[in-house]
């Protein structure tokens, strides 16, 4: 089967944390023996930063760790008849320009060959719905939401009248423990500012904590202001800048233990949707203590991380992990078994494939009982 996938940025993760899933989704259906192509605009603001940040080695490196997959930088101008040809399954994501994907939702309607989904993986739809009430979906087999609740918000505003649940998950190929490098540091935090979506939350979950227990930490991401700079110097915190998404595995390897801080809106208005550093940190087999947020669906069993409610219980849970290692070591390779059972990216590439079968059937069968009114 030839996979078409359109992601605003493969080659770079700069401020973009869904590159680890998409590039391990890519992978895996390499793997599974599809031919897999993706597209990326050569000018995409992840990428151009990436650059300006120094990360001229690290774009280079992206490609020679995903063997096998073709991807193909776009300009101004794409031509799509030529991109689509022979494609059975399209994979569009909601960071690119609402103008692409119309185009593409029209060439679903002139050639309906191939399956055509839409994939969301942001909280735009309870912060922003005005945002994403640009996106033509009307060329669209369905919606791909990285949460039960962002499913039926789909479903709800009419957006679509297909939607599949389609949670995140890891890259285990890359994302593993590292045995061989020894800690040392006691926590590590990889995650970038955004745009005050959890100011509060990590000074009082991450800042604060670390202060308190007076821990050898650093932390790694972009977009920090200067007041969250200067607050994290006088807490005696490490600041990394960008860490490009596949040297994370290095990262949780020199350190004993990571948190867990939802942005707000996650945590707030779309329960069950975590970070991708949950499934990282646990595939990496780095203990991890969580700020609030409600696992409705229950994606990781009991004792797989630690659950706080305020700032306070985190410094205390840390404070245990650090303490007590053979606890700490007992619940990362729970966790770790948890990701391997159900959050790998072989899982979600194997679970992609019998939504789109199953979209495959349904579209014959309304084909067959179009061609039988007709007939009669």
């Amino acid at each position: 089967m030839k996979c078409v996938l359109f992601y605003h940025a493969f080659s770079s993760c700069w401020n973009n944390g869904n590159a680890h899933f998409l590039r391990g989704v890519a992978r895996e259906l390499h793997a599974l023996g599809h031919e897999v192509i993706v597209y990326e605009p050569a000018d995409g603001w992840s990428r151009l930063n990436a650059i300006k940040d120094g990360g001229n080695a690290s774009l280079r490196e992206v490609p020679a760790l995903f063997p096998g997959l073709h991807t193909r930088a776009y300009d101004c101008t794409l031509e799509l008849d030529e991109a689509l040809d022979g494609a059975d399954l399209v994979l569009v994501h909601e960071w690119n320009e609402p103008d692409l994907v119309k185009a593409i939702g029209r060439r679903r309607i002139a050639d309906g060959r191939f399956v055509l989904l839409f994939h969301d993986t942001h909280h735009r739809a309870v912060t922003a719905p005005h945002e994403l009430g640009r996106f033509d979906l009307a060329g669209y087999d369905g919606v791909l939401a990285f949460g039960e609740v962002l499913r039926e918000i789909y479903l709800t505003l009419g957006w679509t009248s297909r939607a599949f649940t389609w949670h995140e998950a890891a890259d285990t190929a890359l994302y593993r423990p590292l045995p061989d490098i020894e800690p040392q540091h006691d926590l590590v935090w990889i995650g970038n500012w955004g745009d005050n979506e959890r100011s509060a939350e990590l000074r009082e979950f991450l800042v604060a904590p670390v202060a308190s227990l007076q821990l050898d930490a650093t932390i790694y991401g972009v977009r920090y202001p200067e007041d969250a700079l200067t607050s994290m110097r006088q807490a005696g915190i490490r600041y990394g800048g960008w860490l490009p998404a596949h040297r994370a595995p290095q990262a949780f390897a020199k350190a004993r233990v990571t948190v867990h801080v939802p942005r707000a809106p996650y945590a707030r208005s779309l329960p069950g949707i975590p970070t991708i550093r949950m499934f990282e940190a646990m595939a990496c087999g780095i203990p991890i203590v969580s700020a609030p947020w409600d696992d409705v669906e229950g994606l990781f069993p009991e004792g797989t991380y630690l659950r706080v409610t305020n700032g306070s219980g985190m410094r205390d849970a840390v404070r245990t992990l650090l303490s007590d290692r053979e606890f700490a070591t007992d619940m990362a390779a729970t966790a770790r078994g948890a990701v391997l059972a159900r959050h790998t990216c072989r899982h979600r590439a194997q679970e992609l494939l019998q939504i789109a079968a199953r979209l495959n059937r349904a579209d014959r069968r309304a084909a067959s009982a179009q061609f039988e009114g007709a007939a009669s």
